[in-house]
């Protein structure tokens, strides 16, 4: 019998987390792609029209964490640490929020541009949010530690691009010549 086999025999069964952080990601998945919508458009009625979408399905995200942190009041013994399923469902559910939050100043601000750089997040941001999906599901079989390894570098150099991509933006609002607060 190979050790993850004995491990795997040992850690509990309770499959709740499994389904609720894959509905949540699945979720955050479909969120984002929303977004990417949302950021392409160019006219503020479709805009408008997304962002309300995009408020439905943060609302349902929100659901689903409440369903995670019932759970976890719930279980006795759950499949990984108590608190790190809490910090999963919570910073889940701020990538959530935070999509919402922009895609509402787009059009709380009336902004009909979509300049590249925040396209470009966008994009860094779907892509980000689909490893995150991927590697949730993967998670819960310890042969996959191999993918889950590689999931987690590319999720790190995603966030590097995206924090590289914010840098410059911000350095070239103050190039730029205009007043930056403005």
């Amino acid at each position: 019998m190979r050790g993850d086999s004995i491990v795997k025999f040992f850690m509990p069964k309770e499959e709740r987390f499994h389904d609720l952080l894959a509905r949540d990601t699945e979720n955050l998945v479909k969120a984002s792609r929303l977004f990417i919508e949302v950021t392409s458009s160019t006219k503020l009625a479709e805009r408008t029209a997304k962002k309300d979408q995009l408020k439905a399905i943060e609302h349902d995200g929100d659901l689903i964490t409440r369903e995670i942190f019932e759970a976890l009041n719930s279980t006795f013994i759950t499949p990984l640490d108590r608190e790190d399923i809490a910090m999963i469902a919570g910073n889940l559910d701020d990538i959530l929020d935070y999509m919402e939050s922009v895609a509402h100043n787009l059009v709380l601000f009336e902004l009909a541009d979509s300049p590249e750089p925040l396209r470009k997040f966008a994009a860094i941001l779907g892509t980000l949010v689909e490893e995150v999906h991927k590697v949730t599901t993967q998670i819960w079989d310890l042969g996959n530690a191999k993918e889950i390894n590689a999931s987690i570098a590319r999720i790190s150099e995603l966030e590097n691009e995206a924090d590289a991509l914010y840098s410059r933006v911000i350095a070239d609002l103050f190039k730029s010549g205009k007043n930056p607060i403005e």
